[in-house]
């Protein structure tokens, strides 16, 4: 049985989108289930669009995700066939071979004669594509033209019939040739189209799986006829479906961050990320929503991916990424929100009092970015009460008589500690009469300005009675 060979195929244009992120899984979840190879492939054939860095950061990021290809960029051994801006001798051959057996054609038209033509099948309603006026040029005056001309090579496509093909995820498909464009194989400036480029190197490459986006659907009569035409066994495919916003239009930019980097950045773990997209439009069928790698792996079908376009649901993502949280031993939790407390301007001179911080609100953060909202008060001098919630609840008579008492309580003390408090807790419930929910929740907003939050008993160690006593002042004098 021949090996199992995908390949994620990205263009150095920028960072890993999160759409680019679930190809990749797929293609690497597919090779690892069925015992074959992941490949990277880095295609560059459109030069104005490259971005300085950005294959490095493809790299790092999918070695982050855990995403280890068998081959490509940074492999040793054997020359790998990675980078298509490496290989355009290969390309040419093969566009000269298909010119050579009129499965081809030279076109001279100018980019402003190109322009005029979409601008007048628009006019017309029509769908804008190549109206196919070089075709008809007779084969020596176009030869001759070639000399001189600047051209491009154009693939010659069936006027009439349909192209019919079987997608893994969507089943038998059927395409109108008419509808099919003849693609620019070769671009004037000698460089391959990603039509020309992707068809030989995956097929120089032995991929068995072509696993890409829905937005190549269109593009597999073009790629099927290449395959014809140059003799080479055809690939299977599957096209995955699109990631969408909530209001199911297109996931991108405008609509807020989309790229892998964002997210880390934000204090996302990679295992969550991964896991969360790998469930954007692939289920296990059943409950199961929280999958080790090695789970996904055994867990995963091509074919049970939905056609239907999968919601990304940041709110679904913060919750798996504070399942994750919570699954990490203090150590690590406090390693890997040790530095987004510093990045949010606090001063974590006294590492005490920042993992005292991180351990106190582990059970309500979610993510990185918003540890600051959580740990704020444990490194500011001033209390403020300003959750409508905590200042009607710091306004009633009941709290003004509870601060009152815990304030005459811990002045009698000489050290505020776990024990002392439990007893002060007792003379403050039995000198005001206040008890259950309303004795508690004047406590915790006295104490720190918010009715959810760190549990008392780590905001009494990590205060300390002057810390402590200060704030009881604070809303004294400027809340009751």
């Amino acid at each position: 049985m021949k090996e199992i060979k995908v390949r994620f195929a990205p263009s150095p244009t920028g960072y890993l989108h999160v759409g680019g992120l679930r190809t990749a899984l797929y293609n690497y979840l597919f090779a690892k289930k069925n015992n074959g190879k992941f490949v990277l492939r880095i295609e560059d054939t459109d030069q104005k669009r490259y971005v300085e860095g950005a294959v490095e950061n493809l790299i790092s990021t999918l070695k982050e995700c855990g995403l280890n290809y068998d081959e490509g960029p940074g492999i040793d051994g054997p020359a790998v066939p990675y980078v298509q801006s490496e290989r355009t001798d290969l390309y040419r051959k093969h566009s000269n071979e298909l010119l050579e057996k009129d499965f081809a054609y030279p076109c001279f038209c100018s980019e402003d004669t190109l322009a005029k033509m979409r601008e007048e099948q628009k006019e017309n309603n029509e769908t804008p594509m190549y109206d196919r006026r070089c075709r008809n040029i007779p084969v020596d005056e176009a030869k001759e033209r070639m000399k001189n001309e600047s051209h491009v090579l154009r693939l010659k496509m069936p006027l009439e019939g349909e192209t019919v093909f079987k997608d893994i995820i969507r089943g038998v498909i059927k395409i109108q040739n008419s509808q099919v464009d003849d693609q620019v194989l070769l671009k004037s400036d000698g460089f391959p189209t990603y039509h020309l480029a992707n068809v030989v190197d995956d097929h120089y490459m032995g991929i068995t799986h072509v696993i890409r986006g829905e937005e190549w659907l269109l593009s597999v009569p073009k790629h099927l006829k290449l395959y014809e035409m140059l003799g080479w066994e055809i690939p299977e495919f599957a096209h995955l479906p699109l990631l969408l916003n909530p209001d199911r239009s297109k996931l991108s930019k405008r609509q807020g961050d989309v790229a892998v980097e964002d997210f880390l950045q934000k204090g996302y773990l990679t295992e969550a990320l991964v896991n969360f997209v790998a469930l954007l439009g692939w289920s296990p069928g059943n409950d199961q929503e929280i999958f080790s790698m090695e789970e996904l792996v055994q867990s995963f079908n091509l074919a049970k991916v939905n056609k239907a376009g999968a919601v990304f649901d940041v709110n679904k993502l913060q919750w798996m990424n504070g399942q994750y949280l919570r699954k990490l031993n203090d150590e690590k939790l406090v390693e890997f929100l040790y530095p987004f407390v510093e990045k949010a301007g606090f001063d974590v001179s006294d590492k005490k009092l920042v993992s005292q911080a991180i351990l106190s609100v582990k059970n309500s953060v979610l993510t990185g970015s918003e540890i600051s909202n959580y740990v704020s008060l444990f490194f500011e001098d001033e209390l403020k009460i300003e959750e409508n919630e905590a200042v009607q609840v710091i306004k009633t008579d009941e709290a003004s008589l509870v601060v009152k008492a815990l304030q005459d309580e811990i002045q009698k003390i000489e050290q505020l500690d776990l024990n002392s408090f439990k007893n002060i807790m007792k003379n403050v419930q039995n000198t005001t009469g206040v008890k259950g929910k309303n004795l508690w929740m004047s406590v915790r907003v006295a104490m720190t300005g918010m009715t959810r939050g760190p549990e008392l008993p780590n905001i009494i160690e990590a205060f300390g009675k002057e810390k402590i006593e200060k704030f009881l002042d604070i809303v004294l004098d400027k809340y009751i």
